[in-house]
């Protein structure tokens, strides 16, 4: 069932409907299975209307990516600091995780869309913001990285929940936290000392 109804299709909303739709599809079967077909059958249109707002499939996958990097934007800038920056990009993967699957995957978008380009922008700009506020870092590119490598990595384990037995019945927010702490100063949070694995 896709998140939203027929009757909107009819106020100008066909083309968030298919969006929704897709996202039902990556969430339950990842984007190969997407096809724009299938989409206008689940809507209940025509085959071709789906080609008239993206054209093609990567079309629509690309519209998925700058949707997703908006989102992920916007839940980074209210973040004060780099760690809580983390926290939000992992809180972002696991409420957007089909967003998340396409976001990453350059083969299947189009690199040269307007959408995508600022978008993708706007989520460096509020990636960057966290590491420029750490005073005692030689290179702050490089620490960019680290950090964006180490929050990216967790999210994707726990998506594909290659985490679960680690994880336990923990909050993966707090265990993220955790995980940071440890890397960063070589100890856990005091709350943390007595649940070593």
């Amino acid at each position: 069932m896709t998140r939203t109804s027929r009757s909107s299709y009819h106020h100008g909303g066909l083309r968030q409907a298919v969006l929704d739709a897709a996202l039902d599809v990556i969430a339950a079967e990842g984007p190969g299975a997407l096809s724009l077909r299938d989409l206008a059958r689940r809507a209940g249109v025509s085959h071709a209307a789906p080609a008239h707002h993206f054209k093609d499939r990567t079309g629509l996958l690309t519209a998925l990516a700058a949707e997703g990097y908006a989102l992920l934007a916007e839940a980074l800038a209210s973040a004060p600091e780099l760690r809580e920056r983390g926290v939000r990009y992992v809180r972002f993967a696991v409420e957007h995780p089909a967003h998340f699957q396409v976001m990453f995957q350059p083969e299947l978008l189009r690199a040269d869309d307007p959408d995508l380009l600022a978008a993708r922008e706007r989520a460096s700009v509020e990636l960057r913001a966290g590491v420029a506020g750490l005073t005692d870092v030689p290179d702050a590119r490089t620490a960019g990285i680290a950090a964006w490598s180490l929050a990216h990595g967790f999210a994707t384990l726990l998506l594909t929940h290659n985490v679960t037995g680690a994880l336990g019945d923990r909050d993966p927010e707090e265990y993220f936290r955790s995980l940071t702490g440890l890397l960063f100063t070589g100890q856990l949070p005091p709350d943390q000392e007595g649940k070593r694995e």
